[in-house]
């Protein structure tokens, strides 16, 4: 486990993607429409990382991104797709009837657990979860123990320490201590088990900030930190935003086929970078955003 000791890591988005290496192990922070490293996950499409074994909780658009540009080779999450809302990722669904990627599907408690034995130095720790479940099959890596005080037979899950952790915060400071919003997902267990954190911030701010707000990941777990505002876009980044509903069907209805999926990646990420992808997607948008709060008539215009 890895520190990270610079007294400032204030750095550019592409040199924090860099980081990541083609063929790496990386945790991906936030879930579902939330808090998801959005700004990052554009900049390695272009950047063009590869053969990725992307590990999470429940991801949505960042996952079905990287897998439409080719970028991931093994996934292991519990769910990727837009819920109730927009149904399933079609990229991701599309890949994997192809068999153009490996699903090892996984549940959110044993990716916890896996993380908790790497924080402890332990090479493995129990689970009893998916005993009996057909989770088991995709996993030749686990294993099985029995219990030394009841006798029970319970599935042994190995350690899990990713290369890197990728996560957007609302806040954070030059040296890399970040606040988050509650929930957490994974990301403060993700930012203790991986070897780094490369991270987005939508607001670099000083330390007495972040303390007075409350630190849930401390600077020496952060590689890299970047100012990168609506750096979650298209999902919410509480309190500051909320999720574009809009743009997430827009990517949906695009994403039903390769080729609106590549038109899709050609106009907001490959042909453009993070200051033009926030002009396309406009300060009228980013305004509503932002102001989901101010009203019941503001929020509920988000998803009408």
């Amino acid at each position: 486990m890895a520190f990270h000791l610079d007294a400032d890591k204030l750095t550019d988005l592409n040199s924090a993607a860099r980081l990541v290496p083609s063929g790496g192990l990386v945790a991906l922070g936030g879930s579902l429409s939330a808090r998801l490293p959005m700004a990052l996950v554009r900049e390695l499409i272009r950047l063009e990382t590869a053969e990725l074994h992307v590990v999470g909780s429940a991801h949505s658009i960042d996952v079905d991104l990287l897998v439409a540009a080719g970028a991931i080779k093994v996934c292991e999450q519990s769910y990727v797709g837009f819920e109730q809302d927009h149904g399933l990722a079609p990229a991701f669904r599309r890949a994997a009837q192809n068999g153009e990627l490996e699903v090892r599907e996984s549940c959110c408690d044993t990716v916890l657990t896996q993380i908790r034995a790497a924080e402890m130095g332990l090479p493995f720790l129990p689970v009893r979860g998916v005993k009996g479940t057909g989770i088991r099959e995709l996993h030749p890596e686990y294993g099985e123990v029995t219990c030394p005080f009841t006798g029970e037979t319970l599935v042994a899950v190995p350690a899990l320490s990713p290369d890197v952790a990728l996560i957007h915060a609302p806040m954070g400071d030059r040296a890399g201590n970040l606040h988050l919003e509650q929930p957490y997902v994974l990301d403060e267990r993700f930012a203790a088990g991986s070897a780094a954190v490369v991270a987005t911030v939508d607001r670099i701010v000083s330390t007495q900030e972040v303390a007075e707000a409350g630190i849930v990941i401390p600077a020496y777990r952060v590689a890299a930190v970047v100012e990168a505002p609506f750096g979650a876009h298209p999902t919410s980044a509480f309190p500051g935003y909320a999720y574009d509903r809009a743009h997430i069907a827009e990517w949906v209805r695009a994403a039903g086929t390769p080729q609106g999926a590549a038109a899709y990646l050609e106009q907001y990420v490959m042909s453009t970078d993070e200051a033009g992808y926030r002009e396309m997607i406009g300060e009228q948008r980013m305004a509503q955003l932002r102001g989901y709060s101010d009203s019941t008539e503001s929020w509920m215009s988000l998803y009408s």
